[in-house]
């Protein structure tokens, strides 16, 4: 593998030719490519073929569903800075967006590609997680449904095989009375987060009836908070609520594993104020 440049350049217009393409098990598929490209400059990622699906019409899909929306591998980021989402996750999206990256990689990354390419401070990554997404895994044999839950299992690594397209996501709508937020950290040129954290907490008659809570860069995978969210389910959402479920988050739900140990004490005081300031947004609109 040392030294090996791309072999061949495939360019398909048919969902079929796209997984087709996938049979060898070293063949990677450009959508995007902000993630990819890097990779092949510096060598991490080398394989034989690419298969360019930006041609794919039906990829290129946003469909509302009887619960939620379905989303298809060519949505690039900046569509979710529009009202095409509508309802309390659309604000959710709109919340997190603008926060990746900067304008012209929203303008060609893809949430899918994001999602298979799990990066640990991806945001994509950990709203799939948190909302319990579901994947749709496209190969010779079919589709194989995964739960996001499911789908990662490190950094960079996914459940998804060489011969598969990560060909759909569905997101489920939030119910009314729910609000959302979200708060990151990061450094002047930096491209991912420091570390964030997004909430969605329901309310009704004054006390939290769900709450999902995730956070970023917190762990080798997409971190929810379910210490946290279990301190807020059936109790008022109070200042005191919400101190107690911070401190859960960066005390209990992080690990920050796969990062250097040294770094982890100041990465939990920032996580507890992200996670603070997260779920204190998510109440002024509950």
């Amino acid at each position: 593998m040392a030294g090996r440049t791309v072999q061949d350049y495939i360019v398909v217009k048919e969902p079929d030719e796209a997984i087709a393409a996938l049979a060898d098990g070293d063949t990677a598929v450009l959508a995007g490519g902000q993630s990819l490209v890097l990779d092949l400059a510096r060598r991490a990622n080398q394989p034989a073929r690419l298969v360019d699906i930006n041609r794919v019409a039906a990829f290129d899909s946003l469909a509302e569903t009887g619960t939620g929306w379905r989303i298809g591998p060519l949505v690039r980021h900046r569509t979710f800075e529009t009202e095409a989402v509508g309802g309390r996750l659309g604000v959710l999206l709109r919340r997190i967006v603008r926060h990746i990256g900067h304008p012209p990689i929203r303008a060609r990354g893809t949430m899918l590609g994001s999602l298979a390419y799990a990066h640990p401070a991806a945001e994509w990554t950990v709203l799939a997680a948190m909302l319990g997404a579901r994947l749709e895994l496209a190969g010779p044999d079919g589709i194989r449904p995964v739960a996001a839950g499911d789908f990662f299992t490190g950094p960079f690594s996914t459940v998804r095989r060489p011969d598969e397209l990560l060909a759909g996501l569905h997101l489920d709508a939030l119910p009314p009375r729910t609000g959302t937020g979200y708060a990151e950290v990061r450094g002047p040129r930096a491209v991912y987060a420091e570390t964030a954290a997004m909430a969605a907490v329901t309310v009704a008659d004054g006390v939290v009836v769900n709450a999902a809570i995730g956070l970023v860069n917190a762990g080798p995978c997409p971190v929810r908070a379910r210490a946290a969210e279990r301190a807020l389910i059936g109790g008022p959402f109070r200042d005191r609520a919400i101190t107690t479920a911070a401190d859960l988050a960066a005390e209990e739900d992080a690990t920050f594993l796969h990062l250097p140990a040294a770094d982890r004490p100041h990465l939990r005081l920032l996580l507890r104020a992200m996670t603070r300031r997260a779920l204190t947004q998510a109440r002024e609109e509950a």
